[in-house]
């Protein structure tokens, strides 16, 4: 895969919009009081778009107060970028080299971001009388070791790591159950799979 970044041609403030669209669906507001940002005053402009703004209750925030992005020095068409990534699934590896940041920090941010997702899923007893259960196990959009032989077929070159995926293999598993007369999928995402971890769900 070519590696380019089209990180400088993504305009900013358009970029900060839709962060702050997806951060703070219900708006920008105050972390601590919940003031609307209306209510505030601009406190710093050095990091523009990025605004920082100082609340009446003495509080000063912006668009990544108290979300996973907090602390950041990344901007925000960087963001951007990370986010379209992570949900296509490109390597964190790919990922980082295109963007020019450590791959360490930019996998752990992964995790944290896949945690949170699952977390927010709203989990919801299927109605079926049956369902059918299994489960698969995904490369979280990292790569195996480089085959020696790169002009093997593709079905040689594959991937065949033995035993079960994990979080910490980049392989998490990932349990399937489908309803037979509704045919509606709930698809969890687990660190491990044992059976004490399994027969609560089932």
């Amino acid at each position: 895969m070519i590696i380019f970044s089209t990180v400088e041609l993504m305009d900013e403030q358009k970029c900060y919009d839709y962060l702050v669209q997806i951060l703070h669906p219900k708006g920008l507001s105050c972390p601590d009081c919940n003031s609307p940002v209306e209510q505030s005053k601009v406190h710093r402009r050095d990091r523009e778009p990025v605004l920082y703004f100082h609340c009446s209750c003495n509080r000063i925030y912006n668009a990544f107060s108290k979300t996973i992005w907090q602390g950041t020095h990344y901007n925000c068409s960087m963001i951007v970028h990370i986010l379209k990534g992570f949900s296509q699934g490109i390597s964190t590896l790919h990922l980082a080299k295109e963007l020019d940041i450590d791959y360490s920090t930019l996998l752990n941010r992964r995790h944290k971001m896949q945690e949170f997702s699952s977390q927010a899923c709203v989990r919801k007893p299927l109605t079926d009388d049956v369902v059918e259960v299994d489960e698969m196990y995904q490369n979280a959009g990292e790569k195996g070791v480089l085959h020696p032989k790169p002009d093997d077929p593709p079905r040689v070159r594959a991937n065949k790591t033995r035993g079960h995926g994990t979080w910490d293999t980049d392989r998490p598993p990932v349990l399937g159950i489908v309803g037979r007369e509704s045919g509606q999928i709930q698809l969890i995402l687990k660190k491990i799979v044992e059976e004490r971890i399994l027969n609560p769900l089932f």
